[in-house]
């Protein structure tokens, strides 16, 4: 049985995507998994053993590009799948399959896709509180599943696997002469400031760890570099040899394998702390206006701090006004003392 499968976008979405594919696998031990997503995202398939072959997405996100994406899906009908299931919720996402003529069309409706999917569902957010729920139940028949109560329990987590080699290999690159014990910052998000833990707690919290005998990994994308920045500069003199800067300097696959290499985590609510809790590393993970009742860390040695209940809405135009005060409330000694029991 061949299954294409229209990806994530984003990191977080693409590592909880895996569930899916874990369960496909459980049901059908004998499918080809085929997973169209960005090129970025190649470096995280092809660390999951139920991914058979990552297929690039050469249409930017956000972009209609009709023509384009009829020559994508017709040139696709040549792998004959039997099914296809549309992580996106848009209306364009659907469209590649709907070209290549796959019988069985799989998704959530979202925007109205009536037509272009033949197998839709219908989302009540209520009774699939999680993502992960979400992603899980386009596993299965749509009569079957309901409910997440409805869903296999324990439902399979993501869970990537870095040889040894090739934590080693990239250390030698990164780290070539550090004999310390590592810690890596999550510090970035790719929403702004509004969702981020301040740089100046990370860098007490740096101080604090460095001073335990730590070595400090900032890890992010090139977007977020001024996070990598200022949390450095914020160090005293003395323990910024003991903190290395990696945001934007690092592939996704070279971040991964590194956040492999390290004893903790601490993040803030962004896409890699799910490579995080998938790599089963110890994690303290920062809410402040998200919540981890919807994209929690998926991995029993993890902690989410949260100082407020109850949704909190960002607008667009306020994500880099500012720090959210949820966020400047959690102070470091209370994220310290989370990692802290964590690596008991």
């Amino acid at each position: 049985m061949k299954i294409l499968v229209i990806g994530a976008s984003w990191v977080g979405d693409a590592m909880m995507s895996q569930s899916l594919y874990r369960l496909l696998m459980q049901r059908h031990p004998n499918a080809k998994i085929d997973v169209m997503a960005p090129a970025w995202c190649h470096s995280l398939l092809k660390l999951m053993p139920e991914v058979n072959l990552p297929l690039v997405m050469p249409i930017g996100h956000g972009v209609l590009s009709l023509r384009e994406r009829y020559q994508l899906g017709r040139a696709l009908k040549k792998n004959r799948y039997l099914q296809s299931i549309v992580l996106p919720n848009s209306f364009k996402s659907a469209l590649v399959p709907f070209f290549s003529s796959i019988s069985q069309r799989t998704g959530w409706r979202g925007e109205m896709r009536y037509g272009v999917l033949n197998d839709i569902r219908t989302l009540d957010k209520q009774a699939f509180p999680l993502m992960i729920q979400r992603y899980a139940a386009l596993a299965f028949d749509r009569d079957r599943i309901h409910h997440a109560a409805d869903l296999p329990s324990p439902l399979p987590w993501p869970h990537l696997t870095v040889s040894a080699s090739d934590i080693d290999q990239v250390l030698q690159t990164f780290m070539p002469n550090c004999i310390l014990p590592l810690i890596g910052f999550c510090p970035g998000t790719a929403s702004g400031l509004a969702k981020r833990w301040p740089h100046y707690h990370y860098a007490t919290l740096a101080e604090a760890l460095i001073r335990r005998g730590h070595q400090i990994v900032l890890f992010g994308s090139v977007q977020e570099q001024a996070s990598g920045e200022a949390i450095k500069a914020s160090l005293p003199p003395d323990c910024r040899r003991h903190c290395r800067n990696l945001v934007g300097k690092t592939s996704l696959e070279q971040a991964v394998k590194l956040i492999a290499a390290c004893r903790g985590i601490v993040s803030n609510d962004a896409g890699l702390m799910h490579v995080a809790s998938a790599l089963q590393r110890p994690l303290v993970a920062l809410y402040g206006p998200t919540s981890p009742d919807f994209t929690p860390p998926l991995y029993h040695q993890s902690r989410s701090i949260r100082l407020i209940s109850g949704g909190c809405k960002i607008r667009k135009y306020e994500e880099n006004t500012g720090y959210h005060p949820a966020l400047i409330a959690i102070q470091p000694t209370q994220v310290l003392n989370a990692l802290q029991s964590l690596l008991l």
